[in-house]
């Protein structure tokens, strides 16, 4: 040792070696912080989306292969309608008028939704 440095004594090494750990825990505390900041902003931003989705619709038509020709109407809920990709929402009022013309949907029975048929 150079210009009468004394050695660090064992308490001297326990107190730096307690600085340096407090350093780094406080390292990974603000990572772990940040972490928790980010995720309670991505789950607010998925209420927010959430609480601004539309409502689905009540009632739905299905459109022929060529999109104009109606081939069902449906409740908005109906799995098979979900299936057929084909589908658009529609007012009570033009689900009941299509269903003057075209069959109602065997499996959510919109006619008896509406009470067209009891």
């Amino acid at each position: 040792m150079s210009g009468g440095e004394q050695p660090l004594s064992r308490l001297d090494a326990l107190r730096f070696t307690r600085r340096v750990v407090e350093q780094q825990a406080a390292q990974q505390l603000a990572l772990i912080d940040r972490w928790i900041a980010d995720e309670e902003q991505r789950q607010a931003e998925r209420r927010r989306g959430q609480e601004r989705r539309p409502q689905p619709a009540q009632w739905l038509i299905q459109y022929g292969l060529n999109r104009n020709n109606i081939d069902g109407v449906h409740t908005g809920d109906c799995w098979a309608a979900a299936k057929s990709g084909r589908c658009r929402s529609a007012t009570r009022q033009q689900a009941r008028d299509a269903l003057r013309h075209v069959p109602a949907c065997v499996h959510c029975r919109p006619d008896t939704a509406l009470g067209l048929l009891e």
